[in-house]
């Protein structure tokens, strides 16, 4: 693999996203690329960006804030970035220092790489530092524990083992879907199925730009306890369950009609893509 690039969508909490970008100066293998794609977040952020460019490769792909447009965001962030292969993150996502390494060793042409998160309550959210993301204690299982995490099953994420993380992955009865805080594939296949939908809002607008995935013959392979990263908690008041309705309805007619290319995505004029040996329009 030549380039690889990370998409970080953000808008409005640069305390959060100052504790992400943290956890990408300290990878072992560095991005070449870091596009952050801003749903029309304020001066605070902007400044927080210009700071880190001095350490890390970010290119700040912005627009007006007219209301949640993330998946035209992400479309810009995918027409500026230069990278072959594209990980795709959110502001409130602590990517361990092993991150892209694991999307890197497992991505596979042909496929999608689906990842997970480990979900923080707020109190620890609110506690980590930046020598906590240096030191990588704060992925520690007992080191959380410390801070007041609940026992429970799902710490087993954070198990540092490659080789029970690989058993996990394949016994694991959760989907491969794209989600957007950590999933990854080729920026070709990204161009071939046009990009997100601009006409979703919030509410699976990810899942759908996998399903159409899918239907263009995309196969997925779950890295849920390989490429760990720390989920901030965070209130969504920009849920609307009207729109969220009008997404389901959106992806089951994606999933009847085995549509590949969203109607208003990256580009708006159709694209020729190559499928099972024959070229075909959509």
């Amino acid at each position: 693999m030549k380039s690889v690039g990370v998409i970080i969508s953000t808008y409005n909490n640069p305390q959060w996203l100052e504790k992400t970008l943290w956890g990408y100066q300290f990878q072992l293998r560095e991005a070449d690329e870091i596009i952050i794609a801003d749903d029309g977040s304020g001066k605070e952020t902007a400044e927080l960006i210009e700071k880190y460019k001095k350490t890390l490769p970010i290119k700040h792909v912005w627009h007006e804030d007219n209301g949640f447009r993330k998946t035209r965001i992400l479309n810009q962030a995918v027409l500026v970035s230069e990278s072959e292969y594209l990980i795709f993150a959110d502001q409130d996502c602590i990517p361990r220092n092993d991150f892209i390494e694991a999307h890197v060793r497992n991505a596979q042409k042909g496929y999608m790489l689906s990842g997970g998160c480990f979900r923080l309550p707020m109190s620890i959210s609110l506690d980590i530092n930046k020598e906590d993301v240096d030191s990588q204690q704060i992925f520690n299982i007992s080191e959380l524990k410390k801070r007041g995490l609940k026992t429970g099953w799902k710490n087993t994420k954070l198990l540092h083992s490659v080789s029970f993380a690989s058993f996990m992955n394949f016994i694991t009865p959760t989907k491969a879907t794209w989600n957007g805080g950590n999933s990854s594939i080729w920026k070709n296949d990204i161009v071939a199925v046009n990009g997100f939908n601009e006409n979703m809002r919030y509410g699976g607008e990810d899942r759908e730009f996998g399903e159409r995935l899918f239907n263009f013959g995309i196969k997925s392979k779950q890295i849920r306890y390989s490429a760990i990263c720390l989920h901030l908690d965070h209130a969504r008041p920009y849920k609307d369950f009207k729109l969220i309705e009008q997404n389901r309805q959106i992806r089951r007619d994606v999933r009847k009609n085995k549509t590949i290319q969203a109607l208003h995505g990256i580009y708006s004029i159709p694209l020729i893509v190559e499928q099972n040996d024959e070229k075909q329009s959509y």
